[in-house]
């Protein structure tokens, strides 16, 4: 099984709009960004494997 380890086009055109909105924000405002960011990272991969472990 061939897993895709890149973008498709549309997800490369919604990281570079992230992209502008990051650019301004500050280093405190960055920390918060980053920390949800892993949270729901951690979300999904506990959805994944729920998934998985029911089929």
């Amino acid at each position: 099984m061939d897993i895709p380890m890149e973008l498709n086009l549309e997800q490369k055109f919604n990281l570079k709009l992230y992209e502008e909105q990051v650019k301004g924000l500050n280093q405190e405002e960055s920390q918060k960004l980053l920390l949800e960011v892993l949270r729901q990272l951690m979300v999904k991969d506990n959805m994944i494997k729920y998934l998985l472990r029911q089929s």
